[in-house]
């Protein structure tokens, strides 16, 4: 589909990646509607729009939260009029433990925010969505959701989880005006650890390969444009992603030697 003129909606538009879809769609044209759930933030991302901030719009969100998320939608049609396209991008992490030491109330917090918050906004663009000519909807997942991190754990279940209900959508979609796509990246560098209330873990003073926000959004929007089934970004998240399906347990293996000295 075409960016020019198009409306998009970006959750997570707040930083990281999805302040940078956000503002490069604003350079291509588009208007924005970003969410998130810092005020703050997302007024960092309208200054740094400059002039492009007079085709974007704010929501503070709680995307956990049905209703609100539902009441977001009325909001983006009245300062919009449409809604073209969906990039779903809020998403937090865990504490880099074992998983008995999880507490319940943070394995609910990051299946509320990576899952449930993904769903909400899905299901309540959807209808939206399918009265435009061409809509795109883009789910981000992450490498985590094709092969699993230990210290990570539950962030890779609602990764795999947001994978299924992308794909599921995409089968259910696929001969309608929208177009689904599920995007996998490997290691960003992005402060995602600290916009979730966690502390980074230490690599022992290694160099750990990572792909800029900027390059990763690039992509995103690139997927907005051509609309693929799939899109997996970053040398690592494809080296994994091409051995875990060679070699499930070698992929498996190495991820397991690589995050012995998180633990």
């Amino acid at each position: 589909m075409q960016i020019p003129g198009r409306v998009f909606v970006v959750t997570g538009g707040g930083n990281g990646i999805g302040r940078q879809v956000a503002l490069q769609l604003l350079n291509s044209g588009a208007r924005v509607a970003a969410v998130d759930l810092d005020v703050t933030r997302l007024e960092e991302t309208s200054a740094l729009a400059g002039a492009a901030a007079a085709r974007l719009s704010t929501h503070a969100v709680d995307v956990t939260d049905r209703h609100a998320v539902d009441a977001v939608v009325g909001a983006v049609l009245t300062a919009h009029g449409q809604v073209d396209g969906v990039i779903n991008l809020a998403g937090i992490v865990h504490r880099f433990v074992r998983i008995p030491e999880l507490t319940r109330d943070e394995i609910e917090r990051i299946v509320n925010v990576n899952f449930w918050g993904t769903v909400n906004v899905s299901l309540a663009f959807l209808p939206e969505l399918r009265t435009r000519p061409a809509a795109s909807l883009v789910n981000v997942s992450s490498l985590s959701g094709l092969v699993s991190f230990a210290g990570q754990a539950f962030y890779s279940a609602t990764k795999g989880a947001v994978k299924q209900f992308t794909e599921g959508l995409y089968q259910e979609l696929i001969d309608t005006n929208v177009a689904v796509t599920a995007v996998f990246p490997g290691n960003i560098s992005t402060n995602i650890s600290g916009n979730s209330g966690v502390q980074m873990i230490d690599t022992g003073g290694r160099k750990v390969r990572a792909t800029t926000p900027e390059r990763t959004a690039q992509k995103i929007v690139r997927a907005v444009e051509k609309g693929p089934f799939r899109v997996v970004i970053g040398s690592d998240a494809r080296l994994l992603d091409g051995l875990s399906r060679i070699a499930p347990r070698l992929a498996a293996n190495i991820v397991a030697k690589q995050m012995k000295s998180v633990l």
